[in-house]
């Protein structure tokens, strides 16, 4: 039986495919994307979130862990490289300044949990969507989850960024009724600056994914300053032309900073500008770009 490390479970969810839908975030993601919402979920292992607004500088937790966290005015300094056991650090805490992202589940249980909301989907045509991170590192796994809730009638979405061999790729997608897929740039220079890998075998996968007709969701986010280059924004629209009527959707997400302060919580530096926004203009380029190459796109505000 397999196991699979998660983060949370987002219930009621309207934006990850249709009706509505629990969102399962899986921990481990192999692109380091300059502006992730999610950081907490991209190296493969449990993190501690640090919230100093909670924190009384008691000095528990530094008692606890000498080597790894020193009490200064402005909170606890902590070098999760010398923790021991976060788990102890969190149960000290008196006013719950810590938190641990990720637990381990397996399939069968994760499904219970999912079934909680089977009369959600089935009045909504919604279902359960497996986001991250990127559950595709996680794929015997999510295999073995959604043929489970299969069996018990409900739709599965993938949402993915493709960074993966094409076999593990093909080898869910028969028990996967809809992908989400995440282009972030098509040069594949540009993609690097951006992710810190080239996107060759993203690009392949997609064309793949399109000449097995199964059903796609084409995601692009766009943050000005980093993937807002509109002659590439035009080579993402191109592709997605060359890809069919199995593209069902085009949603273009507009870049938010709501996951910021989670860089602070796991003591991490964030290297977007918060005065980073995109402009009315530009939203008004892209839309035009669509139209040119008779894409329809949904602007998620």
């Amino acid at each position: 039986m397999n196991k699979g490390l998660i983060s949370t479970l987002q219930h009621y969810s309207t934006k990850d495919g249709p009706g509505i839908r629990t969102t399962v975030f899986f921990v481990g993601c192999n692109l380091r994307c300059t502006w992730c919402a999610n950081p907490e979920l991209i190296e493969p292992t449990k993190k501690l979130l640090y919230y100093k607004q909670h924190c009384i500088r008691c000095g528990t937790c530094s008692k606890l862990e000498p080597h790894a966290i020193q009490i200064f005015e402005d909170g606890c300094h902590i070098d999760r490289t010398k923790l021991h056991n976060i788990q102890k650090i969190v149960e000290c805490c008196p006013k719950n300044a810590y938190e641990i992202k990720g637990r381990e589940i397996s399939a069968k249980d994760l499904v219970n949990l999912l079934l909680r909301d089977k009369t959600f989907y089935e009045v909504s045509n919604g279902g359960v969507t497996f986001s991250g991170g990127d559950p595709m590192l996680q794929a015997d796994f999510v295999k073995e989850a959604a043929q489970l809730l299969h069996q018990n009638g409900i739709h599965v979405a993938l949402d993915t960024a493709g960074n993966v061999q094409w076999s593990i790729l093909k080898n869910l997608l028969q028990d996967i009724d809809l992908i989400l897929f995440d282009i972030k740039a098509i040069d594949p220079i540009y993609h690097k600056k951006c992710t810190e890998v080239t996107n060759e075998k993203i690009i392949e996968n997609v064309k793949k994914i399109a000449q097995l007709k199964k059903d796609l969701w084409i995601r692009l986010v766009i943050v000005p300053g980093w993937n807002d280059d509109l002659e590439d924004i035009e080579k993402r629209f191109q592709l997605i032309n060359s890809l069919g009527d199995c593209v069902k959707r085009v949603d273009i997400l507009k870049y938010h900073n709501l996951g910021s302060s989670k860089y602070e919580q796991l003591g991490l530096k964030y290297s977007i500008s918060k005065d980073t926004a995109c402009s009315d203009t530009l939203v008004q380029q892209i839309k035009t770009i669509a139209h040119s190459y008779n894409v329809k796109i949904n602007v998620d505000n």
